[in-house]
């Protein structure tokens, strides 16, 4: 039925009601059913930082869905009881999640149980990276109305790290020379005396490092030096006298698992996708050279290729000599320009990075349009979530709903027991073994994927009853370790022929009736599992068994109560022979009388 649908709302729409077997068996829950279920699910959580990767089998990465605590992980959970998980029902509660999330956008609000940074995880379904998204987006979008209230400002600032992973010196100091007075007074209105962290806040930098209009221009300098993070070591630019600053540059701009193949698509279109590196992250590549342009405005194509790219650029290492003083960097003026020349690649005609080089004008960070438009990306993940076809809503619900019911299983205490452990494992794996099915979005109804997923279903009870019994073993003998992995290896063995994987011959046994020895330091443990009766449920129990005669004289009362136990132990142990080393001890109550006036006629006790 999701393979015909076009959209999720056809399940639950009056013109298209659906199939007639639909209508009868699909019940929707009432709607104060449906508000509990959301306000659990979209619960404020708070301050809390969810850890996903936290208590996760090693193999559940393998399987592509959801985490256990997120916000589509928690609602596959809900889904599997909300209506029986019939189709109808599920239609109608996407619907309502859908809204919720949306109002979430709208107002700005922070999406419960979803991280508002880091990277997209692409291992998991494509649901979780959009609501990853867009709590990334919703973020950003709450610091744009803080830091910008006015309407259509666009002063959108992002956070800045420096880019490159060579030392970055924060100070600048004037060096001897005529020549080097007029650079060094250029640096000293743009470059601040601050610590030199590579994450400082863009805000900061805004601030303290930003020329503001109206500023003078220093008469000895042509330039202004904008975005600078402090000198790169002690690299020199090739055509002028300066020391290399790095520059704030944007982070790169999150995408999802779909936006990545529509990118390489685009590439391959327009067939050049020998040149994939540079024209899939050309956004990403022109922020930086404009990024560098203004923080070394005399800088050209090979002193960016030098800073961003330097397995590019092939350098003669008798050529740079460097020497280092207490308080400057000095170069000597007869190693001055450094030499060397690109790399192949960076110098072939018409390549695409000088294109971009020569088109990228001399921007800081701060100024830059964002790499990531929140509004723009927002909306794209809202319309993706609202125009979901149905079947692929439903692939990724079954493959989030075993991967999350499966981590919530490997979290259960059970002792540590090593059939168990090996039978998690292999779980996980034929998991992501059928589920890889869902993935194709091309499931069809009749093959024998779906034979597949119903095997897969079989196996997953088995494996949730074992973990069942060995975490209740474990919970009731956690003082006798012992006689609970012995009690479960027994009914391993006797589970094992009903999971398909041993051939069953013989008598089948139906009831788990193997018995096993409480040794004499495991007793104390299993005598407080049975705790004695109260007075007032002992004279229950005897004003019951009156009841049951209901007036009439039974042919036979007599109840047995028996114990076994040592013979040293035994009241009646001098009695008995010798040669016993073991006696039942066995008491008998005659009662007699009605109903209303119950007696006891005679009480024995015996060994036998």
């Amino acid at each position: 039925m999701s393979l015909d649908a076009k959209f999720v709302e056809d399940f639950i729409s009056v013109e298209n009601p659906g199939p007639e077997n639909l209508k009868s068996t699909a019940v929707i829950p009432p709607p104060t059913v449906l508000d509990r279920v959301l306000k659990d699910l979209f619960h404020d959580v708070g301050a809390l930082q969810l850890d996903f990767a936290e208590g996760d089998h090693e193999n559940s990465r393998t399987i592509k869905g959801a985490p256990l605590e997120s916000l589509f992980g928690q609602f596959c959970l809900h889904s599997l009881w909300f209506g029986d998980c019939n189709i109808r029902a599920i239609a109608a509660f996407w619907i309502e999640f859908v809204r919720e999330v949306r109002w979430c956008w709208e107002e700005s609000q922070p999406l419960p149980r979803m991280q508002a940074s880091g990277v997209v995880d692409l291992s998991t379904c494509l649901i979780n990276q959009k609501l990853h998204m867009l709590s990334i987006c919703i973020d950003k979008k709450h610091q744009l109305n803080q830091e910008c209230p006015k309407a259509g400002e666009n002063n959108f600032f992002l956070s800045a790290h420096v880019k490159g992973d060579s030392h970055i010196q924060s100070d600048i100091s004037s060096e001897d020379g005529d020549t080097e007075a007029s650079f060094f007074e250029c640096d000293s209105l743009s470059t601040p005396d601050r610590p030199n962290d590579p994450e400082s806040d863009i805000s900061s930098f805004v601030h303290s490092d930003a020329v503001k209009l109206g500023d003078p221009i220093p008469k000895h300098s042509a330039c202004i030096r904008r975005g600078s993070a402090g000198i790169v070591g002690s690299m020199m630019l090739l055509k002028s006298y300066q020391n290399m600053h790095a520059p704030f540059t944007q982070d790169p701009p999150l995408m999802t698992e779909d936006m990545h193949e529509e990118r390489l698509q685009a590439v391959e279109a327009l067939g050049e996708s020998f040149r994939f590196s540079a024209q899939l992250e050309k956004d990403i590549l022109s922020s930086d050279m404009s990024a560098f342009k203004a923080a070394n405005p005399d800088a050209v194509f090979e002193d960016f290729i030098r800073w961003h790219s330097p397995r590019d650029w092939e350098n003669d290492d008798n050529m740079e000599k460097v020497e280092s003083n207490t308080n400057a960097v000095v170069e000597s003026t007869n190693d001055w320009p450094p030499r060397g020349k690109l790399s192949e690649r960076m110098s072939e005609h018409g390549n695409s990075w000088r294109k971009i080089w020569n088109e990228a004008p001399p921007l800081p960070a701060s100024e830059q349009k964002p790499l990531l438009d929140p509004n723009q990306e927002g909306e794209k993940v809202l319309h993706y979530l609202e125009t979901l076809r149905p079947y692929e809503l439903l692939g990724q619900m079954v493959s989030t709903a075993f991967k999350a019911a499966a981590d919530t299983l490997n979290r259960t205490s059970f002792g540590g027991l090593k059939q168990l452990t090996t039978r998690i494992g292999q779980l996980y794996l034929t998991m992501a073994a059928t589920l890889r099915c869902l993935q194709k979005n091309s499931l069809s109804v009749g093959t024998e994927d779906i034979e597949d997923l119903k095997r897969l279903c079989a196996i997953f009870g088995h494996v949730e009853s074992l973990i069942t019994l060995a975490a209740s073993l474990h919970q009731k003998f956690l003082q006798a370790p012992r006689l609970s992995e012995s009690i479960f290896n027994d009914y391993y063995n006797f589970y094992l022929p009903k999971m398909g994987t041993v051939s069953i011959g013989g008598d089948e046994k139906k009831d788990f009736d193997k018995k096993q020895e409480v040794r004499r330091q495991e007793r104390e443990v299993v005598a407080s599992m049975f705790t004695p009766p109260t007075v007032n449920q002992s004279w229950r129990k005897v004003l019951s068994m009156g009841n049951l005669l209901n007036g009439h004289e039974p042919t036979l009362r007599e109840i047995i109560f028996s114990k076994r136990d040592h013979l040293s132990e035994n009241y009646y142990a001098s009695h008995a022979p010798r040669g016993y080393q073991q006696e039942l001890e066995t008491y008998r109550m005659y009662i007699c009388g009605t109903s209303n006036d119950l007696s006891v006629a005679l009480a024995v006790a015996s060994c036998d």
